[in-house]
């Protein structure tokens, strides 16, 4: 009687079984590898730009000269507002704070900077007083009129004193962007005022 030789049939469901785990393997890494091949979609304006961002010197508030150049290294989020602001640059300072909350240690890389539009009222100390309610990192600029005017200009940035009310005192109306410039000090976005936390921490984790 011939003898019949079986094969190793535990060796071929073996095989079988990690042949089927390396595609399952492989197909979950597509899925996360896929969504980081693709182009970032930014939630404001893409700016091309060959040369530096203005570097805006004017007064930290601290007191102490300050220009954006001095964060270099750092991606700085550029704020035109006031502290006298009813509802817009709160809204705003809000949201970049818990944008940089949601970001972890990430968020060190990310430089806030507010230049108020309101000079004759905000003092270094007054920016500082308000800025610190927001968030202790954040950093306030001011300077004279002209020098302000000057920087916002520059930036392409509008703002005009209107009389308000007998209560609210004179208001400031002011174009709500954010800026973006990058770690070298090249402008990169121009965002939407309002943008949703959501978004900014898109844009800014992506930068990062």
């Amino acid at each position: 009687m011939n003898s019949v030789l079986h094969p190793d049939r535990g060796g071929v469901i073996t095989r079988r079984r990690t042949g089927v785990v390396v595609i399952i393997t492989a197909i979950l890494a597509a899925g996360l590898l896929l969504p980081r091949l693709r182009p970032h979609t930014f939630n404001g304006s893409v700016m091309q730009s060959n040369t530096p961002a203005p570097s805006a010197e004017l007064t930290s508030d601290a007191g102490r000269p300050l220009s954006l150049t001095d964060f270099r290294g750092k991606i700085v989020v550029v704020y035109f507002g006031y502290t006298f602001c009813p509802d817009l640059c709160p809204t705003t300072l809000a949201t970049l704070d818990r944008a940089l909350e949601r970001m972890g240690e990430e968020a060190d890389q990310i430089q806030v900077v507010m230049i108020t539009v309101d000079p004759s009222r905000d003092t270094p100390e007054a920016l500082a007083r308000y800025l610190d309610s927001f968030n202790p990192g954040f950093v306030g600029m001011t300077g004279t009129p002209e020098d302000v005017a000057e920087v916002a200009t520059v930036y392409g940035v509008y703002f005009e004193a209107d009389e308000g009310t007998s209560e609210s005192g004179y208001l400031v109306n002011h174009t709500a962007s954010l800026v973006v410039i990058d770690q070298q000090g090249y402008l990169k976005l121009v965002l939407p005022p309002l943008i949703g936390v959501d978004e900014l921490v898109s844009d800014l984790e992506y930068l990062v």
